[in-house]
């Protein structure tokens, strides 16, 4: 199972990212508890998918579980330190064959934010 997070992404189906006794502990967080952490995490580090791949990737798996059908999560902080209500959350479902092309891309050295946001977001467009 692949997942977008931001501009990078995550192979799920590699060795799970939580172990069974976090997956127990966290099984009782609702998806909305969950949208909050991801923008507290942001709001610290607006690069996390990047600066810290399995924290973020943990992240994605755990709204992956609460929410089976979401496969794509953007963060948009502004920047560090910021307030984590001004960390703006989006979520979609995506094609598997856009994910693969992401990932492919990814792997070229070719996926960045203008990239993801291009072919997933639409933030950028004018």
């Amino acid at each position: 199972m692949l997942f977008l997070m931001n501009d990078v992404v995550f192979d799920l189906d590699e060795a799970s990212p939580v172990t069974l006794a976090d997956a127990r502990r966290f099984e009782k967080l609702g998806f909305d508890y969950l949208m909050e952490l991801g923008c507290e995490l942001f709001a610290e580090d607006p690069l996390m998918h990047r600066n810290d791949p399995e924290r973020a990737r943990r992240l994605a798996w755990l709204i992956h579980d609460r929410s089976p059908e979401v496969n794509a999560a953007l963060f948009a902080a502004p920047e560090t330190d910021c307030d984590p209500a001004l960390v703006e959350p989006q979520f979609c479902a995506l094609p598997e064959m856009v994910l693969n092309q992401l990932m492919s891309r990814g792997r070229k050295g070719k996926l960045d934010a203008v990239a993801a946001d291009r072919a997933v977001w639409g933030r950028m467009a004018a």
